[in-house]
């Protein structure tokens, strides 16, 4: 069981937010407490019945200093496409993991580095 960060880094206003997700809703939202992320920023699917922002998937969208929060208490670093690998593992869509792995073998899914306009084909 595991919680995670990608590297995205999505301007919003003055702050800089990334993805925060884990393998359990206990996890995410023991994460979020721990670091003094509010619920009510919870985003999810509108089947799941929760309070939260409707969203494709179970997530936070969190400032780059809790992102440092939450490695320092142990959250995973991923870069770009790991929301995307972790949905896919999650929906057995090997065609989906076989495109993250040919485009990180291309050196693409770091944040600091350029994509191609290709490269949003995957979301």
């Amino acid at each position: 069981m595991a919680v995670y960060v990608d590297n995205m880094r999505a301007p919003l206003g003055r702050m800089v937010m990334c993805h925060m997700w884990a393998d359990t809703r206990e996890e995410l939202f023991a994460m979020a407490d721990r670091i003094g992320v509010a619920r009510r920023w919870f985003q999810r699917p509108d089947y799941v019945g929760l309070s939260g922002m409707t969203a494709s998937w179970e997530h936070f969208d969190i400032a780059q200093s809790k992102r440092a929060q939450a490695v320092a208490a142990g959250a995973i670093e991923t870069d770009r496409y790991g929301p995307i690998e972790f949905e896919a593992r999650r929906n057995g869509n090997q065609a989906k993991l076989d495109q993250i792995a040919q485009l990180r073998a291309k050196g693409f899914g770091d944040a600091a580095k350029p994509t191609p306009a290709t490269q949003g084909r995957l979301l």
